[in-house]
């Protein structure tokens, strides 16, 4: 199963979520807005990628932190400030074989899916 995490009116968000209907990719969007975050992903996106990927540090959320939140930020508080603030989490993150995917490019879903 594909997981697709994000906010629903999030321009970016539509784009990748067209394109995995585009090549009829069944997937299960989980919107941050109505959903809790879920926080084993999020430990496993930052285990992956780092938090400095995952964590959107040039959207407004990122910018509504305290200058002590930014300076102190790892890990750990990094998967904090997720669950408190969704929006700040780099959009879409999606979930397929234990592998996180951050972002969207249409040739990077491709390579992902086979659909060259």
């Amino acid at each position: 199963m594909i997981d697709i995490y994000g906010i629903k009116n999030c321009s970016t968000m539509k784009k990748a979520m067209d394109w995995l209907d585009e090549y009829s990719i069944e997937f299960a969007f989980h919107n941050y807005k109505t959903q809790a975050v879920d926080e084993a992903v999020i430990r496993l996106a930052i285990s992956q990628h780092g938090w400095e990927t995952v964590i959107n540090r040039r959207g407004t959320t990122w910018r509504k932190l305290s200058d002590d939140q930014k300076g102190s930020m790892n890990s750990e508080a990094a998967v904090q400030i997720a669950i408190e603030n969704p929006s700040i989490i780099k959009r879409p993150l999606l979930v397929y074989k234990q592998d996180v995917y951050l972002g969207f490019k249409a040739d990077a879903y491709s390579s992902i899916f086979g659909k060259d």
